[in-house]
């Protein structure tokens, strides 16, 4: 198998996915952009260590992003040529292990994603499934024991040199504020490893909830168990618990982890509301939880501040990346009521921000003469002492620095993009319901011949 981890082909796809995916230097202050010379004076070197089992590997820095609860990730970065061999690791062993992972699994596999298992949780909850053993692994990249994992690896992969490779990346020491730190648990998250091994490790549970006939989703070390009695609840999940302390070496968060009726309980970012009338059966469908609509707002909030140097453009910009991407996640959800609500917010703060940007008095007559504005009007408006955010929401403001203007300039309507999104969804002709969006794509809006915002 080593052959195949350092032929020429599988390096060079691992080192497109690495360069692909950015990322920050390791402990050499290596950037990913000197990858490619490095590679190209010493891969064969490296590729020859490999083969001889005497590669090195570079310790990890550790870094903590906060998280959005307020406490703190310990992330693992390793150098970037080290990502590179990581890669190519996965990239043979992620066949081998592919075809033994279960159906109900969907984090970080080929054609599946997350939607894939909110689908499924919704699927099982309107088919009377509704009480759920909600199971919260307590920081689990953290506290894999390797011996248990490496042992799992070992019945598919009898490679001594691959073996060896794996053992020394799960094994490198991590760097903490100046402090090197022996590992003997777990596995860093940021590794290109880290998704396969979860999933190699998880599969085991997997495969007992299949044997025991039970419904359940899981996406990377989000996993929840649906049955249709508190009682079965109960039982489930004191056996899940037990087989998770003892077989695989887990703890479980107790104060995250319970039975939870659909309304209190959260998969992913979605929460379920009860659509049933009087006298049906309860029947559920998808919401984004308020933690997440607070977080988009946020963040179109820092977006649009008004004292951020840059230009309108670059602001859209930056504002339909972000767009794009929360809608393409939470389409599944009823947003559209919401979305509707937030986008007069959203237009009106960018009203504030061109206003802002117009500053003189003189610069914004002009431009409100040239957007059609009466020349008296212009002058009286342009002198007004009304604040930023009112006079963004006057008829002055709204009647010149309409929609259509804001689409001139790029701006993408979230309503629009939702809709656009619905219709491709119903339209799309596919026997896999959850296969993978272009990420990329962007809706088309007709512009029309009118004056642009200056």
């Amino acid at each position: 198998m080593i052959k195949q981890v350092i032929s020429k082909t599988n390096l060079n796809a691992a080192y497109r996915q690495v360069y692909s995916n950015k990322g920050a230097a390791g402990v050499d202050d290596v950037q990913i952009t000197e990858l490619k010379f490095i590679l190209k004076v010493h891969g064969k070197q490296y590729a020859q260590q490999i083969e001889m089992e005497r590669y090195q590997v570079a310790p990890i820095l550790g870094v903590e992003i906060p998280k959005s609860n307020g406490k703190k990730r310990l992330l693992g970065i390793s150098t970037v040529v080290d990502r590179v061999f990581q890669q190519a690791l996965q990239q043979v062993l992620q066949p081998v292990f592919e075809p033994d992972f279960q159906q109900h699994s969907y984090g970080f596999r080929p054609k599946r994603n997350a939607h894939g298992a909110i689908a499924q949780s919704l699927e099982n909850i309107n088919s009377g499934y509704q009480n759920i053993v909600d199971i919260d692994l307590k920081s689990f990249f953290d506290e894999v024991e390797h011996y248990v994992l490496l042992e799992l690896i070992y019945k598919k992969v009898k490679c001594k040199a691959t073996m060896r490779l794996l053992r020394s990346f799960l094994r490198a020491p991590i760097l903490i504020d100046g402090k090197l730190q022996k590992r003997r648990k777990g596995v860093p998250q940021g590794s290109p490893l880290s998704p396969l091994l979860s999933n190699i490790l998880l599969n085991e549970l997997d495969k007992e909830l299949e044997k025991r006939g039970h419904r359940y989703v899981r996406y990377a070390d989000d996993f929840s168990i649906y049955v249709k009695s508190e009682k079965a609840a109960k039982r489930v999940g004191n056996s899940i618990y037990k087989l998770l302390r003892d077989k695989l070496q887990l703890p479980i968060n107790r104060e995250k982890s319970g039975i939870r009726r659909p309304l209190g309980f959260q998969i992913l970012g979605f929460g379920f509301v009860s659509t049933s009338k009087k006298g049906e059966k309860g029947k559920y469908q998808l919401v984004v939880k308020p933690s997440k609509w607070k977080e988009f707002k946020a963040k179109l909030k820092y977006l649009t501040k008004k004292t951020n140097p840059v230009s309108l453009e670059e602001r859209i910009q930056r504002i339909n990346m972000l767009i794009r991407g929360w809608i393409n996640y939470f389409r599944p959800a009823s947003i559209y009521s919401k979305l509707k609500k937030l986008e007069e917010w959203l237009r009106n703060r960018l009203r504030y921000c061109i206003w802002h940007h117009w500053k003189k008095p003189e610069r914004k007559r002009k431009n409100l003469i040239r957007l059609g504005i009466d020349q008296g009007l212009a002058y009286a408006w342009s002198r007004t002492r009304m604040g930023g955010w009112a006079l963004a929401q006057s008829p002055i403001l709204l009647t010149t620095i309409t929609v259509k203007r804001l689409k001139i300039k790029g701006y993408v309507s979230l309503t629009e993009y939702y809709k656009k999104k619905k219709v491709s969804l119903s339209n799309r002709r596919i026997r896999d319901p959850y296969v993978r969006w272009c990420e990329g794509c962007t809706p088309s809006f007709d512009g029309g011949a009118i004056h642009s915002i200056d």
